[in-house]
């Protein structure tokens, strides 16, 4: 292969990375889970999680693909000791990614109907169960995702991804404030934002306590190479502590402004905020129905969630692809149609999941396609992923710590110091482990 390609700026490589972490997790599923785990408290307990736990796995991930310049397939065969197996992890790692994108896609292709029916003015027959059983639609719009997508990664590193993200990011923040703005003008505002932003401790219980630790982990794409790609992609002048603030910082407040826009939206209109999944589509197509210029609003807050979600698919299709080319030697044109194909042919599973193929339940009655997806990389490969990423980098068995050190702290910025150690190398792994055997005891397995 060729010099590998490089990122065109340090504004490029924060955003890209921000991009693949910020989607669906913080615009979908942080509000909900709020809205079900009480408000105030979560929020205060996902952000200290957020900084013990995610913030040291970011700067491993990062050091590991800066440190190889390589892909996750290839990362740990330059880094581990001759005859070790640690490498088997990468493959693992561009497997998650696939199962990623594999139901990913059909949730992005929702959020574009969304805002396709708002623009076009005929959100008022909108309905969440509608949408998700009709085959058209999803296979349609999950059509549309994978294959624009793959066009935008088709092109050079900064010619395409990194331009497109640019454009992207810096419109949906810009969207998320106008957004907030609004929604803090609306009658109940005071009352929304309060049951969010102030803590209520009596309800902060060992559930809610272990909701945000599992939320704070997954918001931030770790475990299966994602960032380590972006690692690989940018230059030594700053430390990676540094970096991984910045991007921390950006997507805790993308999930903090998705909260600001839909509480005080759904107190002023009567709207339940503990309903879940459905929180962010029926509850929040009804408050804009409702709404004066809610066509304009509507359209508004769906293309936002539309830039989130597509961020970590171009993000994620990037990693794929920086893989299979590590593997093949394919160029990028080729690696593009051959990946758009595959991924295309894993997303009709959960595109038909709520319809032609119902009848597969592997969970509880009423699962789906996209359940087994989702128990595939949220409850395994993120989690254990993560760990093997920690174990590696933190003892000389693997990586070891001298040389993780020496990597995340070249450069200019924020230094990963000696007395970080056990946080690093004992508290994170045990969280890790708390996280998964949780995950499996509360799973709805049948």
């Amino acid at each position: 292969m060729k010099e590998r390609e490089r990122l065109g700026s340090r504004l490029g490589f924060i955003l890209l990375s921000a991009g693949c972490a910020i989607g669906c997790g913080n615009v979908w599923k942080f509000p909900w889970m709020a809205g079900q785990y009480g408000g105030g408290g979560f929020v205060l307990v996902y952000v200290i999680f957020l900084i013990l736990l995610g913030l040291p796995v970011m700067v491993m991930e990062f050091a590991l693909g800066r440190a190889a310049q390589a892909s996750p397939v290839r990362m740990y065969q330059k880094l581990e000791k001759p005859g070790q197996k640690w490498h088997i992890h990468g493959y693992f790692g561009l497997l998650g990614n696939i199962c990623l994108m594999a139901f990913y896609t059909t949730v992005a292709g929702w959020l574009l109907y969304y805002f396709v029916k708002f623009a076009s003015g005929s959100s008022g027959n909108l309905g969440f169960v509608p949408m998700i059983t009709n085959p058209g639609i999803n296979l349609g719009y999950m059509a549309v995702i994978v294959v624009v997508g793959f066009i935008v990664v088709s092109f050079q590193l900064q010619g395409g991804l990194e331009r497109v993200t640019k454009v992207m990011m810096i419109t949906l923040l810009l969207l998320m404030i106008a957004l907030a703005i609004h929604s803090m003008t609306l009658p109940g505002a005071a009352e929304g934002l309060k049951f969010y932003l102030l803590p209520d401790f009596s309800k902060i219980t060992p559930s809610v306590v272990v909701a945000a630790m599992n939320q704070a982990f997954f918001t931030l794409s770790l475990g299966i190479g994602s960032m380590a790609i972006f690692g690989s992609y940018v230059d030594k002048e700053h430390t990676l502590l540094s970096e991984s603030v910045n991007v921390v910082v950006l997507d805790t407040f993308v999930a903090v402004m998705a909260g600001l826009i839909i509480f005080p939206a759904c107190a002023t209109y009567n709207v339940e905020v503990t309903s879940g999944p459905p929180l962010l589509f029926d509850a929040m197509a009804s408050v804009f129905n409702n709404m004066a210029g809610g066509r304009l609003w509507g359209s508004i807050f769906f293309l936002f969630m539309v830039f989130a979600a597509f961020t970590t698919v171009l993000a994620v299709f990037e990693t794929i692809l920086a893989c299979i080319r590590e593997m093949t030697g394919w160029s990028r044109r080729k690696g593009c149609v051959v990946c758009g194909i595959v991924i295309l042919a894993l997303g009709t599973t959960t595109a038909l999941g709520y319809s032609v193929f119902s009848g597969f339940q592997p969970f509880a009655p009423g699962s789906a396609w996209l359940d087994l997806w989702d128990f595939i990389v949220s409850t395994n490969l993120l989690p254990l992923g993560s760990m093997v990423v920690a174990v590696f980098c933190c003892n000389k068995f693997g990586w070891g710590w001298d040389n993780l050190l020496l990597e995340a702290n070249t450069g200019k910025g924020l230094k990963v110091k000696a007395w970080m150690r056990p946080l690093f190398n004992y508290i994170v792994p045990l969280a890790i482990i708390f996280i998964y055997v949780v995950g499996l005891i509360n799973f709805q397995w049948k």
